[in-house]
């Protein structure tokens, strides 16, 4: 079974409904059901998403943005998402989560960031790439940059939809 992260985007009325699911339920089942045309899977992209962002001089602000983008953030209480037999991170660590006011920030450092020309820094030997981002970016079918390309601009966009809704993302590895 691969382990991929994992992006849902709720609206906290929606999180609020889980939460008190959560609560009600003899077995603490959230009823975490988000709609999958609001559900965005990253794969194993985070780590080698991050690290392209090293070699190609992204600044701190725009490169916080990316990493709380893949990572979330433990302000909002997820607890209730995270109990067995019904929790939505077996693996790896506990769900996360942004905000809605987090999100439209994230989603606009985001929106200015040239991913192309980030890409563009790396060598332009796929192989040589690969050895640099690491993370077994060897083995990435295609080479690393078009799937790199593919999940930024997936992601760019989903953060984007949820901006305009004012939604939060959860975050959790699965």
């Amino acid at each position: 079974m691969a382990i991929t992260r994992q992006l849902a985007r709720v609206s906290a009325e929606f999180l609020a409904s889980c939460r008190q699911s959560a609560g009600a339920s003899p077995d603490g089942d959230p009823r975490w059901d988000p709609p999958s045309a609001d559900v965005l899977d990253l794969d194993w992209a985070p780590f080698p998403l991050q690290r392209v962002c090293e070699p190609g001089g992204l600044d701190d602000i725009h490169r916080n943005a990316v990493q709380q983008a893949l990572d979330g953030d433990t302000v909002i209480d997820l607890a209730f998402l995270d109990t067995h037999p019904h929790a939505i991170s077996l693996f790896g660590p506990d769900p996360t989560a942004l905000s809605a006011a987090r999100v439209a920030r994230v989603a606009e450092l985001l929106g200015q960031t040239d991913f192309p020309a980030l890409l563009a820094a790396l060598p332009t030997d796929e192989a040589e790439a690969a050895s640099l981002i690491g993370n077994g970016a060897d083995k990435i079918v295609g080479g690393p940059k078009k799937y790199l390309l593919g999940h930024f601009n997936a992601m760019r966009e989903f953060y984007r939809g949820a901006s305009r809704r004012r939604l939060l993302v959860v975050l959790w590895w699965d």
